[in-house]
């Protein structure tokens, strides 16, 4: 029985007879012996007269080196292997060209904003919302695009109509597709003014329409406003009626460095046949990357990508900006001010206004410090008048009622003025 299988078959899956006559001469007879051999000799045998079925799997052996397949080489396996380990050790560089190159095509220039919103940041440390009496105002979120606000002002002598008492209604809504509606009514005095903006081609423009109507009718006006902008610059056009006549407008702001930024606007009423124009320069300093690094942690593949490029880090320590606005019509000169001293804690801003031609001129500084759960700011202006403003929220959960307090006094006029109030969201 074992002769017949030495000639026939393998039995370790049938290899060619060559193989088994190279083995030693003690090998068929201890395989003779071996209750596995006679197991696969007896298995091949059957296997070939049913249908001429495939060999089974070759199976390990159990014991010595009786012609085993030899394992796969060696250098196959590092041949299989290297790559991968190359590939994960160069990965983090590749990253980082990537990001870098990126970087470098897109413009360095940033897109400088809105122009009316040119000075509108350092202009807030210096123009304070003080008032006087008791000011209470709540906010409902509806839904998610929906808000509705109710606002009291009780014991007031700000009001322009000679009135000590107001409440306003005001509503918005949003409809998920870039379009917002906005609406604020006053009962006591007849008055009800809307604002509509919308996308418009593809969310390459803003169009914004202006509505306001009374029951005196003196006050009436409807404007409509089309925002462009670009990668570096900003645009706008207005059409509609205002004071009894047509008015027409339009402004431009190019950033010209990452730092600088001109602009200029134009607008013409017909009602008194006036054109007024202002002029606008804005320079950011702004320190760099590369700088502002002095901690020990390795900077990230962005903002390495961010120094090769020159980028520079907004809202750091040191960042300040100067706005320069000359309003020809009114021949005033402004010049506003702000340094981030302390990121997140103390900001300082000034403002200069002058007339070149009457030499008049004022000075304002103000100051703005961030605590944990509360806001104070404070403003000085040459004439000696001082004005705080304290904004202090009430819990430390999104949403929680805040309380703000406001005070102005001028020692020189001998007035003074003090309010409080209270903003509950909902």
């Amino acid at each position: 029985m074992g002769t017949t299988a030495s000639k026939d078959a393998s039995p370790w899956g049938g290899q060619p007879q060559q193989q088994q006559q190279s083995m030693p001469s003690q090998s068929p007879t201890r395989n003779s012996m071996n209750p596995f051999f006679m197991f696969s000799s007896s298995s091949s045998s059957s296997s070939r007269t049913q249908c001429e079925a495939p060999a089974p799997p070759p199976l390990p052996p159990l014991g010595g080196d009786m012609g085993a397949p030899p394992p796969p080489p060696a250098p196959e396996q590092e041949s299989t292997s290297t790559p991968s380990s190359s590939s994960s050790s160069e990965a983090p560089s590749y990253s980082s060209d990537s990001i870098a190159d990126a970087a470098k095509v897109v413009s360095a220039v940033p897109n400088p904003g809105p122009f009316e919103q040119a000075n509108m940041d350092a202009k807030r440390l210096v123009a304070l919302d003080t008032f006087d009496g008791a000011r209470v105002d709540i906010n409902k979120q509806l839904s998610p695009y929906m808000l509705a606000m109710h606002s009291f002002w009780l014991g007031t002598s700000m009001l322009p109509d000679g009135r000590n008492k107001t409440y306003t209604f005001v509503t918005q809504v949003h409809d998920g597709e870039g379009g917002l509606l906005m609406a604020r009514l006053d009962p006591e005095k007849g008055s009800v003014d809307g604002r509509i903006h919308r996308a418009l081609l593809g969310g390459l423009a803003l169009g914004k329409l202006q509505v306001g109507v009374s029951a005196e009718g003196a006050t009436d006006q409807l404007l409509a406003e089309v925002d462009l902008g670009g990668a570096t610059w900003t645009g706008n056009v207005k059409y509609g009626s205002m004071g009894g006549g047509l008015v027409y407008g339009c402004n431009y702001f190019q950033g010209i460095t990452p730092a600088l930024a001109v602009g200029a606007e134009g607008m013409y009423v017909s009602a008194n046949q006036s054109l007024m124009s202002s002029y606008t320069l804005k320079y950011n300093h702004l320190p760099s990357l590369s700088q502002g690094n002095d901690s020990a942690e390795p900077m990230s593949d962005i903002q390495k990508a961010a120094v090769a490029t020159g980028g520079m880090l907004d809202g750091a320590a040191g960042a300040s900006s100067i706005v320069m606005n000359f309003n020809a019509a009114q021949g005033l000169l402004a010049l506003n001010y702000k340094r981030i001293v302390t990121p997140n804690r103390v900001t300082l801003g000034a403002e200069l206004q002058c007339s070149p031609v009457s030499l008049d001129s004022q000075v304002a500084i103000g100051a703005e410090f961030k605590l944990q759960r509360s806001k104070v700011c404070v403003c000085v202006d040459g004439t000696g008048r001082i004005q705080t403003t304290l904004e202090a929220k009430l819990g430390i959960a999104p949403g929680s009622p805040s309380l703000n307090f406001a005070a102005e006094v001028d020692h020189a006029k001998d007035h003074m003025k003090f309010g409080y109030g209270i903003d509950i969201q909902g």
